[in-house]
Protein backbone atom coordinates (compact mmCIF):
# COMPACT_ATOMS: atom_id res chain seq x y z
CA UNK A 1 0.00 0.00 0.00
CA UNK A 2 1.22 3.50 -0.79
CA UNK A 3 1.87 5.79 2.18
CA UNK A 4 4.45 8.48 2.99
CA UNK A 5 7.41 7.67 5.21
CA UNK A 6 7.11 10.93 7.10
CA UNK A 7 4.62 13.80 7.29
CA UNK A 8 4.73 17.25 8.82
CA UNK A 9 1.66 16.53 10.97
CA UNK A 10 0.06 13.29 12.16
CA UNK A 11 -3.49 14.46 11.43
CA UNK A 12 -4.81 16.82 8.78
CA UNK A 13 -8.05 18.71 8.30
CA UNK A 14 -10.38 17.69 5.48
CA UNK A 15 -9.72 20.73 3.31
CA UNK A 16 -11.31 21.67 0.01
CA UNK A 17 -10.34 20.52 -3.46
CA UNK A 18 -10.47 23.15 -6.16
CA UNK A 19 -8.69 24.70 -9.11
CA UNK A 20 -6.25 23.00 -11.45
CA UNK A 21 -2.92 21.70 -10.17
CA UNK A 22 -0.01 23.24 -12.14
CA UNK A 23 2.52 20.96 -13.87
CA UNK A 24 0.25 17.92 -13.70
CA UNK A 25 -2.03 18.42 -16.70
CA UNK A 26 0.37 17.22 -19.42
CA UNK A 27 1.87 13.80 -20.13
CA UNK A 28 5.51 13.47 -19.04
CA UNK A 29 6.36 9.77 -19.52
CA UNK A 30 3.94 7.73 -21.66
CA UNK A 31 2.02 8.12 -24.93
CA UNK A 32 -1.40 7.80 -23.30
CA UNK A 33 -2.75 8.94 -19.97
CA UNK A 34 -5.79 8.81 -17.70
CA UNK A 35 -6.95 12.30 -16.76
CA UNK A 36 -9.37 13.30 -13.98
CA UNK A 37 -12.43 15.26 -15.13
CA UNK A 38 -13.65 16.16 -11.65
CA UNK A 39 -12.25 16.76 -8.19
CA UNK A 40 -12.26 14.05 -5.54
CA UNK A 41 -10.39 11.98 -3.01
CA UNK A 42 -8.75 8.71 -4.07
CA UNK A 43 -7.56 6.27 -1.42
CA UNK A 44 -4.27 4.38 -1.54
CA UNK A 45 -6.18 1.10 -1.93
CA UNK A 46 -8.03 2.43 -4.98
CA UNK A 47 -4.81 3.69 -6.59
CA UNK A 48 -3.25 0.25 -6.16
CA UNK A 49 -6.40 -1.58 -7.35
CA UNK A 50 -6.48 0.44 -10.59
CA UNK A 51 -2.78 -0.15 -11.19
CA UNK A 52 -3.23 -3.90 -10.67
CA UNK A 53 -6.27 -4.21 -12.93
CA UNK A 54 -4.48 -2.36 -15.75
CA UNK A 55 -1.31 -4.44 -15.31
CA UNK A 56 -3.37 -7.63 -15.56
CA UNK A 57 -5.13 -6.34 -18.68
CA UNK A 58 -1.76 -5.61 -20.29
CA UNK A 59 -0.56 -9.14 -19.40
CA UNK A 60 2.54 -7.62 -17.70
CA UNK A 61 3.70 -5.95 -20.95
CA UNK A 62 4.06 -2.21 -21.41
CA UNK A 63 4.59 0.27 -18.63
CA UNK A 64 2.37 2.20 -16.22
CA UNK A 65 3.41 5.34 -14.37
CA UNK A 66 1.35 6.34 -11.31
CA UNK A 67 1.37 10.15 -11.18
CA UNK A 68 -0.54 10.55 -7.90
CA UNK A 69 0.51 9.72 -4.36
CA UNK A 70 -1.63 9.44 -1.20
CA UNK A 71 -0.10 11.90 1.26
CA UNK A 72 -3.06 12.92 3.46
CA UNK A 73 -4.15 10.74 6.40
CA UNK A 74 -7.85 10.20 7.08
CA UNK A 75 -8.82 9.61 10.69
CA UNK A 76 -11.68 7.46 11.96
CA UNK A 77 -13.12 6.82 15.38
CA UNK A 78 -14.15 3.35 16.57
CA UNK A 79 -17.77 2.21 16.25
CA UNK A 80 -20.22 3.22 19.00
CA UNK A 81 -18.01 5.96 20.43
CA UNK A 82 -19.65 9.16 21.65
CA UNK A 83 -18.93 12.52 20.08
CA UNK A 84 -16.01 14.54 21.39
CA UNK A 85 -12.90 13.21 23.14
CA UNK A 86 -10.61 14.37 20.33
CA UNK A 87 -9.92 13.39 16.77
CA UNK A 88 -9.61 9.70 15.87
CA UNK A 89 -6.46 7.86 14.85
CA UNK A 90 -5.22 7.89 11.22
CA UNK A 91 -6.65 4.82 9.50
CA UNK A 92 -5.90 5.21 5.77
CA UNK A 93 -4.28 7.57 3.25
CA UNK A 94 -5.87 9.57 0.44
CA UNK A 95 -4.80 11.74 -2.47
CA UNK A 96 -6.68 14.92 -3.37
CA UNK A 97 -7.26 15.00 -7.12
CA UNK A 98 -8.14 18.14 -9.05
CA UNK A 99 -9.85 18.37 -12.45
CA UNK A 100 -7.42 18.04 -15.34
CA UNK A 101 -4.80 16.18 -13.30
CA UNK A 102 -3.05 13.17 -14.88
CA UNK A 103 -3.54 10.06 -12.73
CA UNK A 104 -1.77 7.34 -14.75
CA UNK A 105 0.42 7.24 -17.84
CA UNK A 106 0.66 4.23 -20.16
CA UNK A 107 3.07 3.19 -22.91
CA UNK A 108 4.15 0.07 -24.80
CA UNK A 109 0.69 -1.49 -25.32
CA UNK A 110 -1.63 -1.40 -28.35
CA UNK A 111 -4.46 1.16 -28.38
CA UNK A 112 -7.40 -1.29 -28.10
CA UNK A 113 -5.98 -2.82 -24.91
CA UNK A 114 -5.43 0.65 -23.44
CA UNK A 115 -9.07 1.55 -24.13
CA UNK A 116 -10.26 -1.65 -22.41
CA UNK A 117 -7.98 -0.97 -19.43
CA UNK A 118 -9.25 2.61 -19.11
CA UNK A 119 -12.84 1.30 -18.97
CA UNK A 120 -11.80 -1.02 -16.13
CA UNK A 121 -10.10 1.93 -14.38
CA UNK A 122 -13.27 4.02 -14.82
CA UNK A 123 -15.29 1.42 -12.92
CA UNK A 124 -12.78 1.33 -10.05
CA UNK A 125 -12.26 5.07 -9.57
CA UNK A 126 -14.72 7.29 -7.63
CA UNK A 127 -14.37 10.18 -10.13
CA UNK A 128 -14.98 10.67 -13.86
CA UNK A 129 -11.89 10.14 -16.02
CA UNK A 130 -10.87 10.46 -19.64
CA UNK A 131 -8.23 8.76 -21.79
CA UNK A 132 -5.90 11.25 -23.50
CA UNK A 133 -3.05 10.97 -26.00
CA UNK A 134 0.36 12.65 -26.16
CA UNK A 135 -1.05 15.79 -27.84
CA UNK A 136 -3.55 16.17 -24.94
CA UNK A 137 -6.54 15.17 -27.09
CA UNK A 138 -9.35 13.20 -25.39
CA UNK A 139 -9.81 9.76 -26.94
CA UNK A 140 -12.99 8.54 -25.22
Amino acid sequence: MLSPKQTKFRKYQKGKIGGIKPNSTDLKFGKYGIKALQAGRISARTIEAVRRVMTRKFKRSGQIWVRIFPDIPVTTKPAEVRMGKGKGVPSYWICRVQPGQILYEIDGVDFNTIVQASVLAYHKLPIKINLISINNKPLL
